[in-house]
């Protein structure tokens, strides 16, 4: 039986543990050929080993799969370019991106230091920016379209204590994809996003997943194939969410609003005050 992502050369960031992994391996168990990148660091992204993701190759491999791995770090543009460079080296073309690795680095918004800030950013954001333009650029060349698939989160999209730089990183992915989902449909390129909630290294330790036993990386991944495979057809630029057993959507929506009474159309703080009901309601709140 053909696997969905048969022929396919797909490559994987962070892909050495938790969700990665569990997309890496489906992947590949899908038919998929696999770049499997992972700077092998701490949660924090301190340190590096090759150990990771040159286990998940072996994985691949003792299965039957295909795949090679790279290790350096994708938010420096050296480091994206020598990772699509890894791709093409190894199978000649890529069709598959998914931009998943990352780091944290928590602390209030009042305690956090400007390095902090940056490592998060760097990683998140700029190495999503940096891997999904190569990319995107090697596809346009290819001229046979293909498939993004970012990671943004919760933490993104409706904010959370504690992690000012990653929610910030992770909103900033969601306005990328959507903007990237824009610009690359005419080349047949889809830029969608998953916003997954599993226990991992990076999460095991949260006060939200200590009670959580049926959140894995296996629920993440088959929403990952969905979205790499041609399964998902002319859909681009949505926000698939993942948690367990549940799989919803995410979007930006606004309030139908209220138009100003007179023709001047010029409101005041007071009258936003009076109005603000009105103008901040909901269908259906």
């Amino acid at each position: 039986m053909a696997g969905l992502l048969d022929g396919k050369i797909a490559i994987i960031t962070g892909a050495g543990g938790g969700i990665g992994r569990a997309e890496a391996l489906l992947f590949a168990r899908e038919g998929a050929k696999l770049v499997v990148n992972d700077v092998g660091g701490t949660r924090a992204g301190e340190g590096a080993s090759s150990s990771m993701a040159e286990q998940v190759v072996d994985e691949i491999k003792k299965a039957g799969g295909e795949a090679v791995a790279h290790h350096e770090s994708i938010a420096t543009a050296s480091g994206a370019e020598s990772l699509l460079k890894a791709a093409l080296d190894a199978f000649g073309r890529v069709d598959v991106l998914v931009n998943n690795a990352g780091i944290l680095r928590d602390k209030s918004l009042l305690k956090m230091d400007e390095a902090m800030f940056d490592a998060v950013i760097a990683v998140h954001l700029k190495g999503t920016f940096l891997c999904t333009q190569l990319f995107a650029r090697q596809l346009v060349a290819q001229g046979s379209g293909g498939r993004i698939v970012n990671t943004t989160s919760v933490s993104g999209l409706l904010g959370n204590f504690g992690q000012a730089n990653y929610a910030a990183a992770k909103a900033g992915i969601y306005g990328l994809t959507r903007t990237a989902a824009i610009e690359l449909q005419k080349h047949r390129i889809s830029v969608n996003c998953l916003a997954p909630i599993a226990k991992t290294r990076m999460t095991e330790d949260l006060p939200m997943m200590q009670s959580v036993d049926n959140m894995s990386p296996d629920h993440i991944a088959p929403a990952a194939l969905f979205l790499a495979s041609d399964l998902c057809g002319e859909v681009t630029g949505t926000v698939l969410a993942v948690a367990g057993a549940r799989m919803y959507a995410y979007k930006v929506m606004e309030s139908p609003g209220k138009f100003k009474d007179d023709d001047a159309g010029v409101w005041s703080a007071q009258e936003i005050k009076d109005n603000w009901e009105a103008i901040t309601k909901f269908p259906g709140t």
